[in-house]
């Protein structure tokens, strides 16, 4: 109803129907962004792209930066350019041998290719130097990629992830979504009620970024 007398409001200082709608869908959009999240940032394509930007032209003056490598190729993967990205990584390796992030990148852009088993081995690699490397989510990448080759292998890697991240409403809402796209619907159920449940049990100050995450899970939940 508060929406309603919203818009008749909107309608009549606007004198204009559409106008009213318009700005009533800023008004959620705002309220979305600064309170839950479920909309995507309008604002964060174009810093990414003026930072690949940026980065391209540093890496103009001096072709022998790997830091600069190393996040534009990240920034590529975020972008889907697996083949750009993995020549990036692959002229940074020598000096990188040492680093789990390195690795999973690595192995992403090699999935991403459709190098599958080579990918599959470096992310393997990464793991084995750091388990928990960013917080489990190369075991994520691996259980995605295999989904449709081998749906035990894509278990047992979802397994794993739900091992490290079992106190994440984020974590459990990704896993409750890999396994439906499995067939795994009891499973599916059970990861975004945990997702619902640690949201409820996290501390106010956590829950702006773990929001949306409860509030996607709850509507997935509705459709299975």
């Amino acid at each position: 109803m508060s929406k309603v007398m919203i818009f008749i409001f909107l309608s009549w200082l606007t004198g204009n129907p559409l106008i009213a709608i318009l700005i009533l869908l800023l008004i959620v959009y705002f309220l979305d962004r600064r309170f839950v999240g479920l909309f995507p940032s309008v604002s964060k394509p174009f810093k990414r792209q003026r930072r690949v930007s940026k980065l391209r032209q540093q890496l103009s003056l001096n072709h022998f930066d790997v830091s600069a490598k190393r996040e534009l190729a990240g920034l590529l993967l975020d972008k889907k350019k697996f083949r750009e990205a993995l020549g990036l990584l692959e002229e940074v390796q020598p000096y990188s041998e040492s680093s789990a992030e390195f690795w999973d990148d690595l192995g992403t852009a090699m999935i991403g290719v459709g190098r599958l088993e080579e990918g599959e081995g470096h992310i393997l690699h990464a793991l084995s130097i750091n388990e928990r490397v960013r917080y489990g989510q190369p075991y994520l990448h691996l259980a995605t990629a295999f989904r449709e080759k081998d749906a035990q292998k894509a278990l047992e890697y979802a397994a794993k992830f739900g091992e490290i991240q079992s106190s994440s409403s984020e974590a459990c809402y990704l896993l409750g979504s890999l396994y439906q796209s499995l067939g795994r619907k009891d499973d599916a159920k059970l990861a975004l009620k945990e997702s619902i449940a640690v949201y409820r049990s996290l501390p106010k100050y956590k829950k702006r970024h773990e929001r949306k995450w409860a509030v996607r899970s709850y509507f997935k939940s509705m459709t299975l």
